[in-house]
């Protein structure tokens, strides 16, 4: 890997292409290197993986309405949608739109954290339908994810974002469209003006993960990864981006990062080096941010010692920097106390995490955030006793360089009214490379399977995984196997008028009604 010094510069420095980071990026994504075995199963992995999430989502409220506005934009021998079968095709910019939502609405994926965190497995939506859409190849495919991943955690390990309250997936629009770049063997001119145009279009506030966090949340990766897709197909037709993007005295750093003296080291490979960073990233084994993976498991070992909750008097958290402040009660979000919140907003607090984790013992990505489940007296009596507080030697872990130190646990310090005081710590979650229970492929698939379980029929989700199995050796033309198709009795639809299906509903309906005032 090689360190690039990454600043502001003045305008009159007139800082040359082959100087800018975005250039830098291009050129990894150009480079021709092939993908090592490890880093191609992996993808495979993670590829079951965010079809597991996508199924178990794919009738949720979000996703429904990113699929209705997907399905009014058809086309011949696109992209497929989540669901739908091969033979429903939208534009692929649609196709990653409806199927970035569904990946991301559980927030059930993989993860990367560093400086700033991501989940890279949103790539994968918006290259796999350019690639179904331009017919390349499972190999093409591959290639294409390996970069999307080497960028965005590249990114995370040197740039941190939410700092300076940017949300996180001001890294995903640029590796995306360096993703893209690859698959479709675009030269690093093209691919230079693609990554400045999708970073443009795709910095926003950390709002959508802050107090009241609403169905945004998932359709934030899924809006990067679509104007990912739109600002490649803009290079290739020949427009070009706001430049330096980052480094210009009114760029992305300059005002909405570190400043005009700030300085950030990016590591990318170097020529010919082989793109390895999404061994870095882990999945997630329950349905909670990342950095409470562990925390679960430590917690379904610790409440097996108590039997009435209302005995605990108090539970500390020790933990990071970014779990204390981001779903701890460093937020200082009252909303992460309140069992009228979001199933967003629960995902997004430890405390609440905790509270269900030591009470059921086990995770589930329905079960545990349901309102009766939320709002139950005894739990939330236990929740509003957790805190969070920030130790020095979990923050260090969390940023730690070393893959064998790297850790996102904490520890778990519960005070009971007779005076016993349970305590244990818990530094990686049983799933990750170094945990009691390491993952590899028959998880992914046992994920999958149980995820997909009573939405996706048996010989449809056997179909599937055979499929993607075989990813490396699908020809150009065949990608649109990669997909799931669920039985129309099964499958739901927002069935709300919106601008895109106007009319299509009947004039008399209560949308057309809304649309037609909005049109006036």
């Amino acid at each position: 890997m090689q360190n690039h010094a990454v600043r502001v510069h003045p305008e009159s420095d007139r800082l040359a292409c082959a100087e800018q980071l975005a250039w830098k990026i291009a050129q990894v994504a150009a480079d021709p290197v092939g993908v090592e075995a490890p880093v191609a199963d992996m993808i495979i992995n993670r590829m079951i993986d965010n079809a597991a999430v996508a199924m178990a989502s794919v009738n949720r409220h979000s996703v429904m309405s990113a699929r209705a506005e997907a399905l009014a934009h058809r086309r011949e021998a696109g992209a497929t949608v989540f669901g739908m079968g091969s033979d429903v095709r939208v534009h692929a910019e649609w196709a990653a739109w409806a199927n970035g939502t569904a990946v991301r609405e559980l927030d059930f994926h993989d993860t990367f954290l560093a400086a700033e965190y991501s989940h890279p497995g949103d790539n994968i939506p918006g290259i796999l339908a350019v690639a179904q859409q331009c017919k390349r190849s499972g190999a093409d495919l591959i290639r294409g994810i390996a970069t999307g991943y080497e960028i965005q955690i590249n990114l995370a390990r040197a740039i941190c974002l939410h700092k300076h309250k940017i949300d996180h997936v001001a890294h995903l629009g640029p590796s995306v469209a360096a993703g893209i770049g690859t698959l479709l063997r675009l030269p690093p001119s093209v691919i230079y003006q693609a990554i400045g145009q999708a970073l443009h279009v795709t910095t926003a506030t950390r709002q959508s993960r802050k107090g009241e966090i609403s169905s945004w949340k998932a359709y934030a990766p899924a809006h990067a990864g679509k104007m990912a897709v739109e600002s490649v197909d803009r290079a290739m037709l020949g427009e070009t981006a706001p430049a330096p993007i980052y480094e210009g005295e009114d760029g992305v750093i300059a005002w909405m990062l570190g400043g005009k003296n700030a300085l950030y080291q990016v590591p990318l490979p170097k020529p010919g080096e082989p793109k390895r960073a999404i061994l870095s990233s882990f999945t997630k084994e329950h349905s909670a941010e990342y950095q409470s993976q562990a925390l679960i498991d430590l917690a379904f070992r610790m409440g097996e010692n108590i039997t009435n909750w209302d005995n605990v008097e108090d539970v500390l958290i020790e933990t990071s920097h970014h779990t204390h402040y981001v779903i701890g009660t460093g937020s200082n979000d009252p909303q992460k106390f309140d069992p009228q919140a979001s199933r967003e907003t629960l995902d997004h607090s430890i405390m609440y995490i905790v509270a269900v984790a030591l009470q059921d013992g086990c995770w589930h990505h329905v079960r545990s955030y349901e309102p009766e489940r939320a709002r139950r007296e005894d739990t939330v009596r236990l929740w509003k006793k957790i805190h969070t507080v920030e130790k020095p030697e979990w923050t260090e872990r969390y940023h730690e360089s070393d893959p064998d130190r790297k850790a996102f646990g904490g520890r778990i310090i519960i005070r009971m009214k007779d005076g016993r005081v349970l305590a244990d710590e818990q530094a990686v979650a049983n799933a990750h490379t170094l945990g009691a229970t390491p993952w590899n492929r028959d998880d992914y698939i046992r994920k999958f399977l149980t995820l997909s379980e009573g939405i996706v029929p048996k010989s449809e989700a056997e179909r599937f995984l055979s499929v993607v199995q075989k990813l490396p050796d699908l020809a150009a033309g065949e990608l649109h196997q990669i997909e799931l198709s669920i039985p129309s009795q099964d499958m739901q639809f927002n069935r709300v008028e919106s601008i895109f299906n106007f009319g299509q509903l009947g004039a008399g309906s209560e949308g057309a009604r809304q649309c037609a005032a909005l049109m006036t």
